[in-house]
């Protein structure tokens, strides 16, 4: 399991070229079994590939860097022995270790967010900040397949659009998922036959959240009842929605270069008659491209706000939409429409 793991996950580094020659990766270690799984691959690999390098020229053989980052997020007892865990297996194996401790449930309660989500921000802003004081180029996350499945579900729960359906990206900015097409089975396996001993969170068994709730009650489910292999179909459902989605992405950029009559820092402004001639899905599209573009996110776009803009330009009678967000005012004038960043 031991070799057949490994490759697996370096035929996905280089798939989706997680990796390069010279990288410094923040590997992002909890202790559990995912995260463990990852750190003892990633230091197989760095200690293979480097040797491979130095001794041979050969291609693509790649030599990188790897160091550990733990958040203690002081919500469970055991807390402080996943910490000293981690610690101890990057001493034993020469690796560079950084650790932060804070009380999420505490910050959670004061920021009024939930627990999770205050957990995710700490975790994503210690890691930037390993990221910069090492100057690391790589964050690696723990991520495999079921995760990518589980959150396919959270978002068809919640309404999500066909991009939802593409799950967790392999690589996104500097954020690699080396674990990705690795179902969770296989790493369970390799942690036991490697005897990694990862620390278990106990409160993933709990049907609290509605993560947990998928995992352990709606997928068993489905797979019981339904269809055994529903992990690999969803999951080959969603490299069909990547692909396309990838394509209408390059159509949607290559029409906005067409329709585009001037922008800057603070707005974009495209050719109206163009626009109205424009497929609905391919107007949809322009529109969150471009406020992404101002704003950097349309994350609080929703469809009922793209159709009532996309009415605005049909009618063109000189009126204008303010965003939810009320940072991008949309004006219609002079056969021109106007993104605007307040």
């Amino acid at each position: 399991m031991k070799a057949k793991m490994k490759n697996q996950v370096l035929e996905t580094i280089q798939k989706y070229n997680l990796i390069k020659d010279g990288d410094k990766i923040v590997v992002a270690v909890s202790g559990g079994p995912d995260s463990i799984c990852l750190l003892d691959i990633l230091k197989n690999l760095q200690k293979e590939r480097c040797i491979m390098t130095s001794s041979q020229n050969t291609s693509p053989n790649i030599c990188f860097e790897i160091i550990v980052a733990h958040v203690n997020h002081q919500i469970r007892e055991e807390a402080n022995k996943d910490e000293q865990y981690v610690k101890n297996y990057c001493k034993k194996n020469g690796i560079e270790f950084f650790s932060k401790s804070i009380d999420v449930e505490k910050l959670a309660h004061t920021n009024k967010i939930g627990t999770e989500e205050a957990g995710r921000l700490v975790r994503y802003q210690f890691f930037n900040e390993i990221l910069e004081k090492t100057n690391a180029t790589k964050i690696a996350i723990a991520h495999n397949k079921n995760d990518k499945i589980e959150t396919i579900f959270l978002h068809m729960l919640r309404g999500s659009g066909i991009d939802g359906l593409k799950g967790i990206d392999p690589k996104r900015e500097n954020i690699i998922r080396p674990l990705i097409e690795c179902e969770r089975t296989q790493i369970e396996k390799y942690c036991e036959e490697n005897q990694l001993h990862p620390r278990i969170d106990k409160t993933n068994f709990e049907n609290i959240y509605n993560r947990n709730k998928i995992r352990n009650i709606v997928i068993p489910y489905i797979q019981k009842e339904f269809n055994p292999n529903i992990i690999k179909t969803i999951d080959r459902l969603s490299d069909i929605v990547a692909e396309e989605e990838e394509y209408l992405d390059k159509q949607t950029k290559k029409v906005y270069q067409e329709l585009l009559l001037e922008q800057n820092e603070n707005q974009i402004i495209i050719d109206l008659k163009k626009f109205n001639l424009q497929e609905t899905v391919i107007k949809a599209r322009l529109i969150r491209y471009i406020i992404k573009r101002l704003f950097g996110s349309s994350q609080s776009i929703e469809k009922i706000h793209i159709q009532d803009i996309i009415k605005l330009c049909e009618k063109n009678i000189g009126n204008k939409y303010l965003t939810p967000n009320k940072n991008t005012k949309i004006l219609v004038k002079n056969h021109k429409i106007y993104f605007i960043e307040q």
